[in-house]
């Protein structure tokens, strides 16, 4: 939640106006819980899209790094309120997990893949793989860098700004 990967996202939200809601996922930081695999972070997800809707009743567009970026990307393809999806640092292999993503074939909203060229959880050959099989429209951005797009963030943030305008129309 407070890594710079996130926060450089949300200053490319903030540049268009969306209010950006971060949080830590189960047993993370001061969250209560336990790590469940990735199927109760899916309801984290949940419930957060649930209370940004409520809150403000606008269309969403999900930014997530990493881990975050896996679970998200699960719980909002299926969400009608979603209208994009931004995927920071998309792991393939982590710290033993493996990371499958066979439901993009259906999931016809805007997504932006975006990661370092030498992604240590995304290999570039693994992650073009992961993206072929992705339902349209989706684009595949790589800037140098590693997992945390060291000494590229601005390029990261410019990318995701350039890429929601070109999405959004704005």
């Amino acid at each position: 939640m407070h890594n710079k990967v996130v926060f450089h996202a949300m200053r490319a939200l903030h540049s268009f106006g969306f209010p950006v809601l971060r949080f830590n996922f189960r047993g993370t930081g001061l969250s209560a819980g336990e790590y469940d695999q990735g199927r109760g972070e899916v309801g984290d997800v949940q419930a957060s899209l649930a209370w940004l809707k409520d809150e403000f009743a606008l269309p969403i567009v999900f930014a997530g790094f990493s881990f975050g970026a896996a679970t998200g990307l699960r719980a909002c393809c299926p969400d009608p309120d979603v209208r994009a999806l931004i995927s920071l640092g998309t792991p393939v292999e982590a710290e033993g997990r493996l990371y499958f993503y066979s439901f993009l074939r259906d999931c016809t909203k805007p997504k932006l893949f975006l990661s370092g060229d030498h992604d240590q959880f995304g290999p570039y050959e693994a992650l073009e793989n992961v993206v072929a099989e992705a339902a349209e429209p989706k684009e595949l951005v790589f800037v140098p860098g590693d997992h945390f797009f060291d000494g590229h963030l601005t390029e990261m943030r410019m990318t995701v700004e350039s890429w929601l305008h070109e999405v959004l129309g704005n």
